[in-house]
């Protein structure tokens, strides 16, 4: 019983990668363009998520400045999740509307036109992303957000210069999947534009 049931974790993971390749081309080769405008003319990526998305934030900025399968000259990149004492003052304090502007003051202090904030949600609807979005709005920032199903309040704020990465599927687990994938396509995609063409093996 347990070994079926690991086994449909594969099939079902499997089964949704292959469904979503052709709807989520597009959006993830339109964040390759938006990355690649960005880092080639001297901007920087601010990444932010929350819980199991936050992770991936942190590691999609390693992969940036530590590269990704090839050597290749660092790209500027932040995981806004990675300041523990930051993000921990807002608790500090209390209040609902602190921890909601956690990521947004950061995307203030360091953002700027031209930069990238890449936002991760399944559900699209964190106040401190939406916050963040409207701060990297103000900053004349391009936003990519990897999202679950229909996007939530997150697709309702993006502009027609924004990316929207949305994966057809309402489980939490799933749509993390293939949010790594999706990370790991934009890494290699970014490579292949400044560093050519290398098959994949």
């Amino acid at each position: 019983m347990l070994e079926q049931r690991i086994q449909q974790h594969f099939i079902d993971s499997a089964d949704l990668k292959y469904q979503a390749a052709q709807a989520l081309s597009h959006p993830i080769a339109a964040a390759v363009q938006a990355v690649l405008a960005c880092v080639t003319s001297g901007g920087k990526v601010l990444a932010c998520g929350n819980g199991p998305s936050a992770a991936e934030a942190q590691q999609f900025a390693a992969f940036c400045v530590a590269g990704f399968e090839r050597e290749r000259p660092e790209l500027a990149a932040l995981a806004l999740t990675a300041d523990s004492t930051l993000l921990t003052t807002a608790a500090a304090g209390g209040s609902n509307d602190a921890t909601a502007q956690q990521f947004a003051r950061q995307v203030r202090a360091l953002g700027q036109a031209g930069d990238v904030l890449l936002a991760l949600s399944v559900t699209g609807n964190d106040a401190n992303l939406l916050a963040a979005t409207e701060a990297a709005h103000e900053r004349d920032m391009t936003v990519v957000v990897l999202t679950g199903r229909t996007g939530g309040k997150l697709a309702a704020l993006l502009r027609e210069t924004d990316v929207l990465i949305s994966v057809p599927h309402d489980r939490a687990a799933r749509v993390r999947e293939v949010h790594a994938l999706a990370l790991h396509c934009l890494c290699d995609g970014v490579d292949a534009q400044l560093l050519g063409e290398q098959e994949i093996s």
